[in-house]
């Protein structure tokens, strides 16, 4: 599958541990390297602005999609090659969902998880045939994983559903798997 360009879902914080923005920023550089643009929130805090800082610093295309109210507290990441300033959360993920191939989710707070959940979902009921996956840094979503298989194991999801996503440790892993990605033919991933 030819991906041109990834929606990562990441936080903004500003308070976390260094591995983490090192991840961020390994990211950024390899999504420029492949010549992948990055559709993002389109902040400057935290992981969003290291991971859109390096993009550019390696000479890549970066596209953020910002709430009209965050851009106004002066969180956006004004040197984007393309911002794109919406009404609200649902429309910035609508937006950034139209403009992306793939699907990455850096470690993140509930923001993140909140995105690339609906992500998730939306993939499993066939709205969408996008490869999603999961950086997972110093085995950051370690815990979440183990909670899916909780779940599977009380009959709220189906094993088949750990086919919905991937779980990478390095960002290159992640990229590999999303290039490689064929989706999958049916209506419904139970």
């Amino acid at each position: 599958m030819a991906i041109h360009s990834v929606c990562v879902f990441c936080a903004s914080s500003n308070e976390v541990p260094r591995i983490y923005v090192d991840a961020a920023a390994h990211l950024g550089h390899c999504l420029a390297a492949r010549g992948i643009t990055l559709v993002y929130g389109g902040g400057n805090n935290g992981l969003m602005g290291v991971l859109a800082q390096a993009v550019h610093k390696s000479g890549g295309h970066v596209i953020g999609v910002i709430p009209l109210a965050l851009q106004e507290l002066e969180l956006a990441y004004v040197d984007a090659d393309e911002l794109i300033v919406t009404r609200d959360l649902r429309e910035r993920k609508a937006t950034m969902e139209a403009r992306s191939d793939a699907y990455i989710a850096l470690p993140g707070g509930y923001g993140t998880l909140e995105e690339i959940l609906e992500t998730v979902t939306l993939r499993q009921l066939r709205f969408h045939e996008k490869p999603v996956a999961f950086l997972n840094t110093a085995g950051f979503y370690e815990p979440l994983v183990e909670f899916f298989m909780h779940m599977i194991e009380q009959g709220f999801a189906k094993a088949t559903s750990t086919s919905l996503f991937h779980l990478a440790p390095t960002p290159e892993e992640a990229l590999d798997y999303l290039g490689s990605y064929e989706p999958q033919p049916g209506k419904y991933v139970p």
